[in-house]
């Protein structure tokens, strides 16, 4: 079925673009939820005599994503389950599950908008992807654990490993800056003392051929 996208969408185009897709994808996502229109003839000139209007709706709602993403910058879902000894959770986590532990922390999204591939079945940090436009997306932290205090531990040792990593990488970079220094000091110094070499080679010949014109001007 060709259709008219009314917004971007990853994968098939942007906002105007008319393109083909499954029958079943059209009717039962792309249609319903306004992302598109059957390409008729009489869609098309009603989709061009709303462009900038559905453009400026567009901006509008991405201004606003990019506010909440802003807002949800270092977001941290924690979310409770029962698990067994090897950490693997009697249930799983789901997208659901996701969107709903945001909304409690204040964050209204779909489900749809929560970008999990695959249900989360162990106790964990993850990293999870959430689409808050069509051309906004962030990625959140998603802890599951037994317990908030475990999860606070957790954190803790993961925000400390963090901060360590990066005091690590800070010396080995003055490391390598003192070894770049001393290598450019060394060849500096090689630089001039060859330079020495060659200017007290020189003298002694220029000695000699002057005490030679010397001679035999006497």
């Amino acid at each position: 079925m060709d259709v008219i996208l009314l917004e971007r969408i990853d994968k098939l185009g942007q906002m105007g673009d008319v393109v083909t897709v499954k029958t079943g994808y059209a009717r039962n996502f792309l249609l319903p939820k306004k992302k598109a229109l059957r390409a008729t003839e009489s869609n098309k000139t009603y989709f061009e005599g709303r462009r900038s209007e559905l453009e400026a709706i567009n901006l509008e709602h991405r201004t606003e994503a990019e506010a909440v993403a802003k807002k949800m910058g270092g977001q941290h879902l924690v979310l409770v389950r029962q698990a067994g000894e090897g950490g693997q959770l009697y249930g799983s986590v789901t997208a659901r599950d996701v969107a709903e532990g945001l909304k409690e922390d204040g964050v209204k999204l779909e489900r749809g908008q929560v970008e999990l591939n695959a249900a989360i079945k162990h106790l964990g940090q993850y990293t999870v992807p959430v689409k808050l436009h069509p051309e906004v997306s962030i990625n959140i932290t998603v802890t599951v654990s037994r317990s908030q205090d475990q999860a606070d531990v957790d954190a803790a040792a993961a925000i400390a490993a963090a901060l360590l990593e990066k005091e690590e990488d800070a010396v080995q970079a003055v490391a390598l800056e003192q070894e770049a220094e001393q290598a450019l000091e060394e060849t500096l110094d090689t630089e001039a003392k060859n330079a020495a070499a060659e200017t007290a080679a020189e003298a002694p010949a220029d000695d000699s051929e002057n005490a030679g014109e010397d001679a035999r001007s006497e």
